[in-house]
């Protein structure tokens, strides 16, 4: 049997490259990924399949000058398309001057261990916060109350100003254990539109930033109305529309965007059809340090940021039974909402 046969039925990319970095050979599955066909691959270098790889391709000719292998995980692969994959890269020599390249897509994977860390995350957030709420508030519903009785008793008008000012940081830091803990029982559900949920947000991200902010809208006219609370929706929405904005510096393109999936699974529970909506932005991207903490509370890059507009979006989208997920590089990151339907409203 011919081996190309063999190659073709891999999902693995496999490329066949000289000491130069000339594509020799490509499978089938080469062409889906790149975006090019083979015989467009044969007459390449590698070095022109992808805008960016991750890796030095001098470390591959190195290892291939020197009959060594080599292997590298989790890249981020760019390709002429625009598109964005993590892959994992393998280098095995052949002989002298040639070796084959054997790239695995990994995004699923990716996905999915984002997914289950994002729920870890927020199962600690909550336990944390709701651990910290008791002995929080039973000290300032006192502080508040001696404040109270003080303002009574106090002679002089001029003084209940400071009274005034220990009541309403009390209020403050109450208000702030709350949004920490999200709503303690599911609001009203009633029938909506999402357009209108985000159309209601754009326009609000427009007053509060600046007309310079621009926004895109990619709407699929066939999505149906849902059983949703719209209040807390909105509030997920434009927590994130704002962080756009600000990594915008209000000056800028957010992309809303939704689509309709189908077979979808979250948080081990199959969902014949869900709602995806997704916020894009053409900023720097989210850094790196900040990534694997990004829902946690009081976790922000901002300098005068608090930390909680995520942790609350997760909380609200939580209790539609959803899941949030985030793809970041430079100039573009997106956050997608994944929002499942019940059979009746498919």
């Amino acid at each position: 049997m011919d081996p190309s046969l063999l190659l073709n039925h891999l999902n693995a990319a496999v490329i066949v490259v000289d000491e130069r970095l000339m594509v020799k050979y490509a499978n089938q599955s080469c062409e889906p990924l790149f975006g090019l066909s083979n015989r467009r691959l044969k007459e390449i270098s590698l070095n022109d399949c992808f805008v960016e790889i991750g890796v030095e391709l001098t470390q591959l000719q190195h290892s291939l000058s020197q009959h060594q292998g080599c292997a590298f995980y989790a890249l981020n692969l760019v390709t002429l398309d625009g598109n964005h994959h993590t892959v994992d890269l393998f280098l095995t020599p052949l002989g002298p001057g040639e070796g084959v390249l054997e790239i695995r897509v990994i995004d699923q994977q990716q996905r999915i261990s984002q997914e289950l860390h994002q729920y870890a995350q927020h199962h600690a957030s909550q336990l944390l916060v709701r651990g910290l709420a008791h002995e929080i508030k039973n000290p300032l519903g006192g502080l508040r109350g001696a404040a109270q009785l003080l303002e009574r008793e106090l002679p002089d008008p001029e003084l209940k100003e400071f009274t005034g000012i220990i009541i309403e940081q009390a209020d403050r830091l109450r208000s702030l254990v709350d949004k920490l803990l999200g709503p303690q029982k599911p609001g009203e559900r009633a029938l909506g539109n999402i357009h209108k949920v985000l159309e209601q947000v754009s326009q609000l991200a427009v007053l509060e930033f600046s007309s310079d902010l621009k926004f895109v809208r990619d709407y699929d006219p066939s999505i149906p109305d849902f059983e949703m609370d719209r209040d807390l929706l909105q509030q997920a929405v434009l927590n994130i529309v704002r962080n756009a904005a600000q990594a915008l510096n209000g000056c800028g393109h957010i992309t809303l965007k939704t689509r309709t999936r189908s077979q979808v699974t979250i948080a081990g529970q199959r969902h014949r059809m869900a709602i995806e909506v997704s916020i894009i932005d053409d900023g720097p991207g989210i850094d790196d340090t900040l990534k694997d903490t990004l829902f946690y509370p009081m976790v922000t890059g901002k300098d005068s940021g608090s930390g909680l507009g995520l942790s609350i979006a997760q909380n609200a989208v939580s209790q539609h039974q959803g899941k949030i997920s985030v793809d970041s590089w430079p100039g573009q990151t997106a956050f997608t909402l994944t929002l499942p339907l019940s059979k009746e409203q498919q």
